[in-house]
C-alpha cells in the first residue's frame, strides 16, 4: 500500500507536466496540467553536434554532476542527451553545445526540482 501510494504520486506528478524545446527560438517552455507554466533560455548544439529532435522522456537526474554539466543532469532516453546546467553561462542563447540543452544553474535547479523522471520532453 506504501508504495503503490508513491508511485501513484509520481504518476500524477509525471502526468501533471512537460517540456518543449524550441531550438531555433533556443527556449524551453515547462507546461503544468496543459498550461504554459514557466520559460527559461537555453543553449542547443551547434550545426556539426545538433541537438536530436522528438518525443524523449526524463530517465535520470543526477544532483551536482560536476564539470560543464553545471548544478544538476535531467538525462534524456536518447543516450548521452540531457538538459543540464552550465559552467559557461556565456554561453546561453547560442548554439554551441554537443548537442545536450543548457540552461543557467538557476533554472536547472528549479527544474530538476519540478519535474519527475518520466516527464515528456518534446524538441522541435
Amino acid at each position: 500500500m506504501f508504495i503503490r501510494y508513491f508511485y501513484e504520486q509520481d504518476l500524477y506528478r509525471t502526468l501533471r507536466y512537460s517540456i518543449n524545446i524550441n531550438t531555433a527560438a533556443k527556449k524551453l517552455t515547462l507546461f503544468k496540467d496543459g498550461k504554459l507554466f514557466k520559460t527559461y533560455p537555453i543553449a542547443v548544439g551547434k550545426p556539426s553536434t545538433p541537438t536530436p529532435k522528438g518525443n524523449f522522456r526524463i530517465i535520470n537526474k543526477v544532483f551536482n554532476p560536476g564539470g560543464p554539466f553545471g548544478a544538476r543532469w535531467l538525462g534524456l532516453n536518447k543516450k548521452g542527451y540531457g538538459i543540464h546546467g552550465t559552467n559557461n553561462p556565456s554561453s546561453i542563447g547560442k548554439a554551441v553545445s554537443n548537442g545536450c540543452i543548457r540552461t543557467y544553474n538557476s533554472n536547472i535547479i528549479e527544474l530538476y526540482n519540478i519535474v519527475p523522471i518520466g516527464t515528456p520532453v518534446k524538441i522541435v
